[in-house]
């Protein structure tokens, strides 16, 4: 189902490639497996107890999960307090996948975003170890240019601390240079699981492997049989064999499908662990 573009070691030689991909081999794998959020107000009383207060939500959901997406930091910077304050309520095992601004994707495209950027890592630097990746998901307008995505990577530079997933809208990032430019700084590039509405790449791109779920048939509102299940929990086991970090999110949050999806994948990965 899923297969490697490059050479996972990102080395020419084939002998060094293989002393690499063999140390890579030993790193020790882990997964996190969650959805796309979790301030659903229809989620209350199918997931969330009806006389649970909306701000011990957060707690409750980390109580079932141990990631989740943070879709709010697309729309609106969070302020630093509030982070922390997130960063507080949950266990120290769990892990915050934060969504890029689309002031800085939508709106600036990438471009000249040196300010914007020290903005919001300014306020998710207070969630410490408990931030996982960044999403940059793009818009569907914006092409790969070699240019201007060489510029933003060099504006990431001085955050090399953190770790990046691509959620690339237009169908130009899955070609051969675009991917090699993502192998080449460490970005991981983003599965899309949409049922065609969405330009699809099963490239792995770096050690983090990431996964969005946005239905097998309607958009958002659609959930996965036992079957396509198993066989992403099939693959995801090779790659956790290969020392990856694996994030799945499920963002079929209509009707539920996402807390119901994401507990049958942890349940298939364990059983065939």
């Amino acid at each position: 189902m899923f297969h490697y573009l490059f050479d996972p070691s990102g080395a020419s030689d084939p002998f060094q490639a293989c002393t690499i991909f063999g140390r890579r081999l030993r790193m020790r794998s882990s997964l996190h497996i969650g959805t796309s959020g979790w301030t659903y107000r229809h989620w209350k009383e199918t997931f969330y107890p009806a006389e649970l207060k909306q701000a011990d939500w957060l707690e409750f959901y980390a109580s079932h999960f141990d990631t989740t997406e943070i879709n709010y930091s697309f729309y609106h910077l969070p302020k630093p307090e509030t982070v922390k304050k997130w960063a507080e309520k949950v266990p120290d095992t769990f892990r915050f996948s934060a969504k890029l601004s689309r002031g800085i994707t939508h709106f600036s495209k990438l471009n000249d975003c040196s300010v914007q950027l020290e903005k919001f890592f300014n306020s998710f630097s207070h969630m410490g170890k408990k931030l996982g990746l960044i999403l940059i998901q793009l818009p569907p307008s914006l092409h790969f240019d070699p240019e201007r995505i060489e510029k933003f990577f060099d504006d990431l530079a001085p955050y090399s601390q953190f770790e990046f997933a691509l959620e690339a809208r237009h169908a130009s990032w899955y070609l051969p240079e675009s991917l090699a430019t993502m192998q080449q700084h460490k970005i991981a590039n983003v599965i899309s699981d949409s049922n065609g509405r969405f330009p699809y790449s099963d490239a792995v791109t770096a050690h983090n492997v990431y996964i969005r779920f946005h239905g097998p048939a309607a958009l958002y509102s659609s959930g996965y049989s036992d079957e396509q299940l198993s066989e992403y929990a099939t693959t995801i086991q090779g790659w956790m064999a290969e020392g990856r970090t694996v994030w799945a999110y499920f963002n079929n949050d209509n009707g539920g499908f996402a807390l119901k999806d994401a507990r049958t994948l942890k349940q298939l990965v364990h059983r065939k662990h």
